[in-house]
């Protein structure tokens, strides 16, 4: 379990072990902080002996008098302050209506029976520039559940970009360029060597950002290349659109850094995305120390600890 945090923050953050160790110690340390004062009061705290005088029965008897006479001069009754029970949930309230995700409003949204918490994170994904390309986009939202993407299914509607675009054509009175001139701007992408750009190439692509696509460098520097397009979709972050463009203008025109494998310390090898689990590093380096350098990939078969997908994977990265 701490071995699978420590990778989630590295892939997520993109750091190295000690920082990863060092993060999720604070994160530990936030944690016993916030809930401290909380466990304080509510186990401690009743502990300790409070000496206080017993009050005197004229006292109480007095003050119980003059409640019941309040009481009986403002006229309050149970009744009229009880609290009042929340509405039941009906199912039959849910409107069973069409709606798209990229337009509707909260309200809409838990009209269609999303619950409320989940439609602010939508209309915040949204805020951030975020779009549904397709149904299925929906279910990448944080905690949105299963079932009840299942339910909805069947009234999510997105509209095809290009019918959306021809409608904004017709309701609006700007005055945009001919479709000859649209083309001519969309067909002035070049395909480019992923391994050699930057940030600059890839935000002209749709559906990635200036964020997404340091994310995207971030990722390829890590593994000292792509040598694969088939590795694009291990980036974080990345929906349908975005990875269609990648796949069609990114290309693996140059070779990946490679590692030598008989050579690099356990820090070189462990920083490497496909290395992350520490252990495994160790005792491949100790198999090396005791058995002599690896001459080929099928040798690294015999540290068991290193399984096939996992060969697989780095095999491209090293060098003997």
């Amino acid at each position: 379990m701490y071995q699978r945090v420590l990778n989630a923050l590295q892939d997520f953050f993109g750091i190295s072990r000690k920082e990863a160790r060092g993060a999720l110690a604070m994160m530990v340390c936030c944690v016993v902080i916030v809930w401290t004062p909380f466990l304080f009061r509510r186990w401690i705290l009743p502990q300790i002996p409070v000496d206080t005088p017993p009050p005197e029965r004229k006292v109480l008897d007095s003050i119980a008098l003059l409640l019941e006479k309040q009481q009986a001069n403002k006229g309050w009754s149970r009744r009229q302050y009880a609290p009042k029970e929340p509405a039941a949930f009906n199912p039959d309230q849910i409107k069973r209506v069409n709606f798209d995700p990229n337009a509707a409003s909260v309200r809409e949204l838990t009209e269609v029976g999303i619950p409320a918490f989940i439609a602010r994170r939508i209309e915040k994904f949204r805020g951030k520039g975020g779009r549904f390309r397709q149904k299925e986009d929906l279910k990448k939202i944080y905690d949105f559940p299963p079932d009840l993407y299942v339910r909805l299914e069947k009234y999510i509607v997105i509209p095809d970009q290009k019918q959306a675009f021809a409608a904004g054509q017709n309701n609006s009175s700007r005055t945009y360029p001919n479709a000859a001139a649209r083309r001519e701007v969309r067909q002035g992408i070049q395909a480019f060597d992923i391994n050699q750009c930057d940030t600059t190439a890839l935000i002209r692509l749709k559906g990635i950002g200036s964020k997404l696509a340091t994310r995207i460098l971030k990722f390829r520097d890590g593994l000292g290349g792509f040598h694969s397009p088939d590795q694009f979709q291990e980036v974080y972050g990345l929906d349908s659109l975005a990875l269609s463009e990648l796949k069609r203008y990114a290309k693996v025109l140059s070779g990946v850094r490679k590692i030598s494998i008989n050579v690099a310390a356990i820090e070189e090898l462990g920083r490497h995305p496909y290395l992350r689990n520490r252990k495994q590093v160790q005792v491949l380096i100790r198999y090396r120390t005791e058995h002599g350098p690896f001459r080929s990939l099928d040798e690294l078969r015999n540290v068991k600890v290193l399984d096939d997908a996992t060969i697989q994977k780095i095999g491209p990265y090293l060098s003997f």
